[in-house]
């Protein structure tokens, strides 16, 4: 019989997991409003899917600056803290493990957002992007993301405080650990990169500079909940919306250098899983396994036998899927036992709305064949 390494137990950190298989982070926009908070129905879902290794929840805004994007959790309200701590006591409930993922969108928002209609970037620089917004009709439009006022030296030490804030009320909302998102083209991508980072002090110029801010989150973290409960998710080969940058390698890599000298529990690579997106080139990843001896997590359309060869040679540790998990909520056991995967049923329902196309997925059944 062919090993299955996706079905044997490991580490992320402080935690042990029940299996290799992530459930990766994923926007749904069911957040209560107003005030953006976690719901029973929530609850409900992270559930139904806590056979997974690990659950990696939702971007989840750090603080009212940090969001971008319509309906999306936050945890710096006690209402959101107490709505999160309904999610992980359901899934601990049915011996899952979750993190938390903690996210300042930067520059991916939308005036609508911000009291004085200015989302915040290292530099003046707008994205060439989009993000959902729910119009005064209760319609959700993708609309374009305005240029952003530059963060000052005092905004910066305020938005790292929400990050260690952030990570503190994860905790008492019952996590198991965080995840920093740090790629996409959000807050810490930004600072990373030249095309989004034009500052002329200690943030940006050098690649030493440019890192700065991620350490610094990382540290401030770390030093307040544990490194073994903390982790980051980086994009090295992601171009989009604006993030174009030769030398992004380069800083992910000294990065990567600074997380294993801090014993950071986790990396978490964002791979585009689009049909022609780049491809990781496999020295990258064998760079990265010799500077990071932590977890490596991969996530991007990965099937079971590119998850299986990638886990056999020992340059990952687990792998996360995301889209198999919205339709097929018991998915690791439809992989272990060969079952047919339901396929995603209205595209309408995967962002806002109710339990249809949210928590109604069976798990499987013969009778239902």
């Amino acid at each position: 019989m062919k090993s299955r390494h996706l079905f044997e137990t490991t580490r992320v950190g402080s935690v042990e997991t029940r299996n290799r298989i992530v459930m990766a982070p994923m926007t749904r926009s069911r957040s209560a409003q107003p005030g953006n908070i976690p719901t029973a129905m929530m609850a409900k879902y992270y559930q139904q899917r806590a056979t997974a290794g690990l659950i990696v929840t939702e971007a989840t805004q750090i603080s009212p600056q940090g969001q971008g994007y319509s309906w999306t959790p936050g945890i710096h309200s006690p209402e959101q803290i107490s709505g999160w701590r309904l999610v992980t006591d359901a899934v601990h409930q049915v011996g899952g493990k979750i993190f938390s993922q903690l996210w300042h969108v930067g520059r991916m928002s939308h005036e609508s957002f911000h009291a004085d209609g200015k989302p915040v970037a290292p530099s003046a620089l707008a994205p060439d992007a989009q993000v959902w917004v729910v119009g005064e009709d209760g319609v959700g439009r993708m609309v374009d993301s305005p240029v952003p006022r530059e963060l000052t030296h005092d905004d910066i030490g305020q938005v790292i405080a929400d990050y260690r804030q952030a990570a503190l009320n994860a905790i008492d909302a019952g996590f198991d650990g965080v995840e920093v998102h740090g790629g996409n083209g959000y807050l810490i991508d930004q600072f990373l990169r030249r095309t989004s980072n034009k500052r002329t002090d200690e943030y940006g110029g050098s690649l030493a500079n440019r890192v700065r801010f991620a350490q610094e989150v990382l540290e401030a973290i770390s030093d307040a909940i544990g490194a073994d409960k903390t982790g980051i998710r980086l994009a090295p080969f992601i171009t989009q919306r604006g993030m174009d940058d030769p030398q992004a390698i380069e800083a992910i890599l000294a990065l990567a250098a600074w997380c294993e000298q801090k014993g950071i529990a986790f990396i978490h690579l964002a791979e585009a899983d689009w049909d022609d997106a780049p491809q990781v080139p496999y020295e990258f990843r064998e760079t990265l396994r010799a500077t990071f001896s932590g977890a490596i997590i991969v996530a991007g359309n990965y099937t079971e036998e590119k998850a299986e060869k990638f886990l056999a040679a020992g340059i990952v540790d687990l792998v996360a899927f995301g889209r198999p998990f919205v339709a097929n909520p018991d998915f690791p056991r439809r992989l272990a036992e060969n079952l047919p995967l339901a396929p995603i049923g209205n595209p309408a329902t995967l962002f806002g709305g109710s339990e249809a196309g949210y928590t109604d997925y069976p798990v499987w059944s013969p009778d239902a064949v």
